[in-house]
């Protein structure tokens, strides 16, 4: 560090403000030090530096896939409002697993993380345990909380998959079909299910539910759930799945058995991925907010880290203030 404020001309202070608190040097003398360090040929030591204060510069992240871009959007948006304060992301993945979740963040935070991010709002006992005993600030994503570790942001899946249920029933489908996931694997996909049965009672139509075999995260778990529907004695008139990546392998058997799509199966999805504008016919989807769900989880954390202090086990009924509902929006498009 010496070396590069000197080939800076700055003090081993400011480098290393430049470093771990960049808002707090001015752009020049930024770039300077940024400079000094690509001639030095520099790697700062945080490990050192974590042990001594104890806090390092990693926010801990845990999703439940890396298989699919389902939470890509949302990964790179708190990467980027994270590394314009200096802090980094370590992102690992639960495989949907609950128990492999508090594994994962036990092994976490024995990294010293300053805050950690999670998906979703349903966690094993330990994990809530574990994140109140620590009171680090911790938001949770993709969906909302009656009673949230510190604080959340998302949207409601059970509302979003309810409106488009109703959506797929106004443009007059009766034998309307949910693709989804067992309800005890998946919460976020258990509350897309509880929404279009919610939908269905209030129509007066009898659910139909049809499970994927890999929680919808491949083009191909879509592609045999729609074989399945479409074998059947009497098809439904829509599908509405859980997920884009599925719903983009049902277009997939459709065009391949030369089953009209909508005429002879309406197909929705959910997410409005980049799949689903590049599909042919472009899903009918739910948008969801998942780049805004990165940056609000950002500004989250950056408020408690600047002393917005959530008391620790504070009651449900501030559930409300903690929580950001970032809403969603039915797309129609020329799949259904």
């Amino acid at each position: 560090m010496a070396d590069v404020a000197q080939h800076a001309g700055v003090g081993t202070i400011t480098v290393s403000r430049a470093l771990r608190s960049p808002q707090q040097v001015s752009p020049q003398v930024r770039e300077r030090v940024r400079a000094a360090i690509e001639a030095t040929g520099y790697v700062p030591n945080f490990a050192a530096g974590t042990l001594k204060s104890q806090r390092s510069r990693m926010v801990a992240a845990i999703v439940p896939t890396l298989r699919s871009a389902i939470f890509a959007e949302t990964v790179d948006a708190l990467a980027d409002g994270l590394r314009a304060r200096g802090l980094q992301l370590l992102i690992a993945s639960s495989g949907y697993s609950s128990e492999a979740e508090e594994s994962i963040l036990r092994t976490l935070l024995g990294q010293q993380p300053v805050a950690v991010v999670l998906t979703g709002t349903h966690h094993a006992p330990g994990v809530r345990a574990l994140l109140r005993a620590r009171r680090l600030p911790v938001v949770e994503t993709w969906d909302l909380a009656d009673d949230p570790i510190d604080r959340a942001v998302g949207f409601s899946n059970r509302a979003a998959a309810r409106e488009m249920t109703l959506a797929l029933a106004a443009r007059g489908h009766r034998r309307i079909a949910f693709v989804g996931t067992p309800p005890g694997i998946e919460q976020r996909a258990a509350q897309r299910l509880a929404g279009y049965r919610d939908a269905m009672a209030e129509l007066g139509l009898e659910a139909d539910v049809e499970m994927l075999d890999d929680l919808g995260v491949s083009i191909a778990s879509g592609e045999r759930a729609a074989e399945a529907l479409l074998a059947r004695r009497r098809p439904p008139q829509a599908a509405f799945f859980v997920n884009d990546v599925a719903a983009f392998g049902a277009v997939q058997v459709c065009q391949r058995l030369g089953v009209a799509v909508p005429t002879e199966l309406a197909i929705a999805g959910f997410g409005d991925f980049e799949l689903a504008r590049a599909s042919n016919p472009p899903l009918t989807t739910v948008r969801i907010p998942g780049a805004l769900i990165g940056a609000t989880a950002a500004r989250l954390v950056l408020e408690r880290l600047d002393g917005d202090a959530v008391p620790d086990g504070a009651p449900a009924r501030d559930a409300q203030a903690r929580c950001v509902d970032l809403g969603f929006e039915v797309i129609s498009r020329r799949s259904a």
